[in-house]
């Protein structure tokens, strides 16, 4: 499908763009409206509560979309997972429940699930492909999360089988890039680490210290890239099989660490507090499905995204997006 094509699709679509207003989000909806997406809906917490069915009705009644895009989610790093599981297994599940049984409902055509990472079980073979994602329990740190999350692969199967109803679940590796929340307490790994970085060189300290012992690897992708891969499967799949967004490529936080304090200038010491968790000892994602069926494939390296994500950063630091629970 060419760039006509693609503004054709969209021109007349109605489309809720659950969590438009966060962070992958506010990229998602940038690019529906570069495609000639005229109608979009992006409903906020306080005005949609979510995890209430009555709230996800009113939605559903107030918007009539044709396509449901659902970002929105309860979720933080390792810190927040473990201080909240319980909140984040019950309001993303409800979420994602209610949404897509009301869409059912009223005959939606389309509803594009986001899942997470933390739904792959905690040993899977890397890189990480799809087939295994039953293949054992997650990680226990954010396993709640992750759980709660890949009901909707279960549920989105089901009702495809039951009802033909048209839903696909794509799983994304961490993400990071501009806009991203950069609070200590609930960010994830990329933003906290440029966070510490910048603010112990602006304070002259001589080292920092992060959790673990540096070890475990991630894999990460650029926020516009994801919202690209978001919007080529709404786009072009329409299948029941789960698909990967990410690169390919992992880094260990030890040399992830490393990349950042460069990119900041921070040129001191970084310890490592072994009392912490390290979190999954792997994550690296096979890519290979979302290419084949919907021609997805990552634009930027590390190295790019994290210069435009620190340039970023520290031209807005005084006004940088904290999410608090």
């Amino acid at each position: 499908m060419g760039k006509v094509e693609a503004m054709s699709l969209w021109k007349d679509r109605r489309v809720v763009v659950t969590g438009g207003a966060g962070f992958l989000g506010s990229f998602v909806v940038d690019l529906l409206r570069a495609k000639g997406c005229r109608q979009i809906v992006v409903p906020r917490s306080k005005d949609y509560d979510l995890v209430q069915m009555d709230a996800v009705q009113q939605l559903y009644r107030d918007a009539r979309p044709d396509l449901v895009i659902h970002l929105a989610a309860r979720v933080g790093g390792i810190g927040a997972n473990q201080a909240n599981p319980g909140r984040f297994f019950y309001d993303n599940l409800m979420m994602g429940t209610q949404l897509i049984e009301v869409g059912r409902q009223r005959g939606l055509k389309k509803f594009v699930a986001l899942g997470t990472i933390c739904a792959y079980p905690k040993f899977a073979p890397i890189p990480f492909k799809e087939d295994d994602i039953w293949n054992g329990y997650p990680e226990e740190t954010n396993a709640p999360y992750g759980l709660a999350k890949k009901m909707m692969l279960a549920q989105s199967q089901a009702y495809r089988d039951q009802y033909g109803f048209n839903s696909i679940v794509l799983f994304p590796v961490n993400l990071y890039g501009p806009r991203d929340n950069f609070d200590l307490q609930t960010s994830h790994v990329i933003p906290a680490l440029i966070r510490k970085c910048v603010s112990a060189k602006e304070e002259g300290r001589t080292e920092i210290t992060l959790w673990g012992d540096g070890s475990p690897t991630r894999e990460f992708l650029y926020v516009e890239d994801a919202a690209e891969g978001i919007l080529l499967a709404a786009e072009h799949y329409d299948g029941n099989l789960p698909v990967n967004l990410g690169t390919g490529a992992e880094i260990s936080i030890l040399d992830l660490a490393r990349l950042i304090a460069d990119e900041v200038g921070f040129t001191g010491q970084i310890q490592w507090d072994v009392t912490k968790p390290n979190g999954q000892p792997r994550r690296c994602l096979d890519v290979s499905r979302a290419k084949q069926l919907f021609g997805f494939q990552a634009k930027h390296g590390l190295s790019d995204g994290m210069k435009k994500t620190v340039q970023w950063f520290q031209s807005h630091s005084l006004s940088i997006r904290e999410v608090h629970f």
